[in-house]
């Protein structure tokens, strides 16, 4: 039996084991939750149709939560997709390589930092800010700032590699037929490498998803209903799983925290679905 064999086993060995694992945690969560997810859990006493309309304030369902999730994700999103790309595209087509060393260093040291001291420096920001500005306080906006340095190097690092491994031919080809530098980047290279650019959003969507450490130091609480600007308290999904599964008071009230668990892995699935659909019509485009 060649070293090579046995290799190959104990990688299809390991590879299984964390499949297990990663299965045996779904099925847990699945199981634990399933049960406790109805209608009341989301809307309670509210008529669906008057919440979803925000005809009426749902007080003790999730559906506040879910909301607040959604628009902290979203705004996240806007504030370092945008940001993200741009040096993305500068490290991997412009910048000298010891500007690049320094930047991919920085965003490298960026992602390894972790959450709980983003929101502690965000929370240290908002009480400086509300001495100079008293109606400055923890909101929606503060985590989604937050969130978004968080997320920030996923996209980074995601658009330099999409863009570096595209290959030197399709590069130089249009700049070799009279196209400008600025045409040859936003009609050939990001185009080419659009689905790969898609991939990272969903990465840095998922790690947006189930932060708790930031949001709960800047601004979401256990009841705020659906905010009315972006500068209020909110709710979101992860802080109420973590309220939950800390100061539940019987099973019931635990397996809650589970149901809500599933629901948000429902919303990262929702995502990832729409993601690839968008991937798969881009590829159709650009094939």
């Amino acid at each position: 039996m060649s070293k090579y064999f046995i290799y190959k086993i104990l990688f299809f060995i390991f590879s299984l084991l964390a499949m297990f694992l990663v299965y045996t945690l779904l099925s847990y969560v699945f199981y634990k939750g399933i049960s406790s997810i109805s209608l009341d859990l989301i809307f309670e006493d509210t008529k669906v149709l008057d919440a979803i309309l925000l005809k009426e304030r749902v007080f003790d369902g999730i559906f506040p939560a879910i909301i607040g999730t959604l628009m902290l994700i979203f705004l996240a999103l806007s504030f370092s997709l945008f940001i993200g790309l741009i040096c993305g595209v500068y490290i991997s087509l412009y910048a000298k390589k010891n500007i690049k060393s320094i930047l991919n260093f920085s965003f490298e040291f960026l992602a390894s930092i972790p959450s709980i001291l983003i929101g502690l420096f965000f929370l240290l920001l908002s009480i400086y800010l509300h001495k100079k500005f008293e109606s400055f306080t923890p909101s929606l906006f503060l985590s989604s700032l937050a969130l978004s340095l968080l997320i920030m190097p996923y996209i980074v690092k995601n658009t330099q590699e999409s863009l570096s491994s595209i290959p030197k031919e399709i590069k130089q080809l249009a700049l070799h037929l009279g196209l400008s530098q600025k045409d040859n980047l936003f009609k050939i290279l990001l185009p080419y490498c659009s689905k790969d650019l898609l991939s990272g959003v969903f990465l840095a969507l998922g790690r947006a998803c189930e932060d708790t450490a930031v949001i709960m130091l800047t601004g979401a609480v256990a009841s705020a209903g659906i905010v009315g600007s972006v500068f209020s308290k909110y709710e979101a999904l992860p802080f109420y799983i973590y309220y939950m599964s800390t100061n539940y008071s019987d099973q019931r009230e635990l397996n809650q925290a589970f149901a809500a668990a599933l629901i948000l892995l429902f919303l990262a699935i929702i995502l990832f679905i729409i993601t690839k659909l968008i991937q798969k019509n881009l590829g159709k485009k650009y094939a």
